[in-house]
């Protein structure tokens, strides 16, 4: 049986609109077809899309809203996110949480993205929980620059347990903030990405924004601090009770975590998987849970997130069964 198929004429016709949109060998319409599922034929300015009907109308919808932007050349990051918009059908929400960046467009791309930045927003701790690339620690960094740019908080203090590939802090080269710089290489990419290179450097001389591994947060209050939590999945519950009790005046905490990557030790339980379970309904806490059609990253990796979240259900290995239920089931076992 022959799939759906439907064609494409741009009126009025313009080759270097059509270049634009094609790219070079016509790169841009492979990455379309390899983020909607569909098949992509051109001859001259003749567009033929193939493929499921809905994935179909989603794709020359797509191409269509491209086509118009392209009277200079369209970058690859423009394409996989107007390919995320496409994807989950939703409209840019002109309502929606807009921070105060170097980035004057950051807005939350998907629904649980902007429920994301408003749990944030309204709330003094948020847990941002699901797997890679669906802008948990980005959006939370984000909101934290936000505070900063608006006086809301004195500084920034960025979290992270130090747990990685077998390694141990006392084993790697340097002092103390050069062995915990890999770990928060993450952060410190979102933090160029939104202040700039310079201002993060004058920033971090001035104390307004600071690092930490989490081993070293023990006994300390944070008044007035925005405060983020990065890959919480290897947190025990004893550092996430910990953390979470560093919380002084005026501060705001932001947990990050997937729980399908945890790297602590077998048979040790993860402080973001206990975490879901016992603050569950806490007044002031807000959970936010991501999936595959969060992804914004290259369009292959929601595919791929959703093979692995697909293989985990059918078949939890290595004793982690617990993880794949909590992942699955959300706290007290409801969907």
């Amino acid at each position: 049986m022959a799939q759906p198929s439907k064609e494409l004429r741009f009126e009025p016709p313009d080759n270097k609109r059509l270049a634009n949109l094609c790219g070079p060998l016509d790169a841009n319409l492979r990455q379309v077809e390899t983020a909607l599922d569909v098949a992509i034929t051109r001859r001259a300015a003749r567009l033929v899309v193939r493929g499921e009907a809905a994935a179909v109308e989603r794709a020359c919808t797509l191409l269509e809203t491209l086509y118009a932007r392209a009277a200079v050349p369209l970058d690859a990051d423009e394409f996989q996110l107007a390919a995320v918009a496409s994807l989950s059908g939703d409209a840019a929400d002109e309502d929606a949480p807009r921070l105060m960046t170097r980035r004057r467009d950051l807005a939350g791309r998907t629904p649980n993205q902007r429920a994301y930045l408003e749990s944030i927003l309204a709330h003094d701790v948020t847990f941002g929980i699901g797997p890679a690339g669906t802008g948990k620690t980005y959006l939370a960094v984000a909101c934290a620059v936000d505070a900063l740019e608006r006086d809301a908080v004195k500084r920034i203090v960025l979290v992270r347990p130090a747990v990685e590939a077998g390694e141990r802090l006392g084993f790697l080269p340097g002092d103390l903030a050069q062995k915990v710089d890999p770990y928060l290489r993450p952060l410190y990419d979102a933090l160029y990405d939104l202040m700039g290179f310079d201002r993060v450097g004058k920033m971090f001389e001035k104390g307004a924004i600071e690092i930490a591994p989490l081993a070293y947060m023990r006994g300390r209050t944070l008044n007035h601090a925005f405060i983020i939590l990065d890959e919480a999945q290897n947190t025990t519950p004893e550092q996430m009770k910990m953390f979470l009790t560093r919380m002084g005046f005026g501060a705001k905490a932001v947990v990050t975590g997937d729980p399908t990557q945890i790297d602590l030790p077998r048979g040790t339980r993860s402080g973001l998987i206990e975490a879901q379970e016992v603050l569950d309904g806490v007044r002031g806490v807000a959970m936010t849970r991501f999936s595959a059609a969060d992804v914004v990253r290259h369009p292959l990796v929601g595919r791929i997130v959703a093979a692995y979240e697909a293989h985990a259900a059918r078949a939890p290995e290595d004793g982690r069964a617990d993880v794949a239920e909590a992942l699955l089931r959300g706290p007290r076992g409801r969907p």
